[in-house]
């Protein structure tokens, strides 16, 4: 079979962004996560299956199938935007590790046409996984949510140890690996903690970057949509002081740290 019928499910293709690697990028949302974050702001791509959500009153399906050949035209569609700006594709999610296959062919396809590869991903994943997809990554964006394995646990809904296993081991891959942490309030924004995430990744072979994103409520609608409860609705933005002091905070260790990514 021709990696171009491989197929897989996604919830949303978003063109033109700025974020999740360098330059204008189109951004494929894969449905599915490993992981149950308090703070998700795309609660509907955790489950892999098909959900109808409601949004602005009115009933909608999320997720649906693809083929690499079916989604192609819609990423090389930008090709002239992409070599401009020195942008690409970003897989997204969800966690785009939990359909590995799909992603490695997609990611191939993509090299087949000269596009520049990132992805935004937990690594909470066996790394064999990881090893299958890694060859066609340009750019692994990589989430760093907590050192403390109990305290992730209780946020995300697993511990951190595979993760930060996987974390060594990407850096030593050779792949550019940038290193990202979401600053949720009560979670992870106390000095000590963001101080601890950024020796972590100053550690990392070849890491240069960390990115510090502070916690919006964007998708909190998602969740009355999707008739849950949104767990963190108390909880406000970090603001811009709280995250130049922990930016000051995480450049304590040496490496190049930014709000935003």
């Amino acid at each position: 079979m021709s990696i171009y019928d491989t197929k897989g499910r996604i919830f949303n293709i978003q063109r033109f962004s700025i974020h999740d690697g360098p330059g204008i990028r189109t951004i494929v949302f894969f449905k599915g996560c490993y992981m149950r974050c308090a703070w998700c702001c795309n609660p509907e791509s955790q489950s892999y299956d098909i959900q109808t959500m409601i949004e602005n009153g009115k009933k909608k399906t999320v997720g649906y199938d693809v083929t690499v050949s079916e989604i192609m035209p819609e990423l090389l569609a930008d090709e002239n935007f992409y070599r401009r700006s020195g942008g690409g594709i970003t897989l997204s999610g969800g966690e785009f590790l939990a359909q590995h296959e799909f992603a490695r062919d997609l990611l191939i396809a993509c090299k087949e046409n000269g596009l520049h590869t990132a992805v935004e991903s937990t690594a909470n994943a066996p790394y064999e996984k990881i090893q299958e997809v890694l060859p066609y990554i340009d750019l692994f964006l990589m989430d760093i949510k907590h050192m403390d394995s109990q305290k992730h646990a209780r946020f995300t809904g697993v511990g951190n140890d595979i993760i930060l296993q996987n974390a060594k081991r990407i850096a030593n891959s050779g792949t550019e690996l940038i290193i990202r942490t979401p600053v949720v309030p009560g979670v992870n924004d106390t000095a000590q903690e963001i101080r601890e995430i950024a020796k972590f990744a100053a550690s990392l072979p070849g890491v240069e970057q960390l990115h510090l994103l502070p916690y919006h409520r964007l998708g909190q609608d998602k969740y009355s949509g999707l008739n849950r409860e949104y767990s963190l609705s108390g909880i406000e933005p970090p603001e811009k002081e709280k995250m130049e002091y922990l930016l000051s905070v995480a450049e304590e260790s040496g490496i190049k740290c930014q709000i935003g990514g």
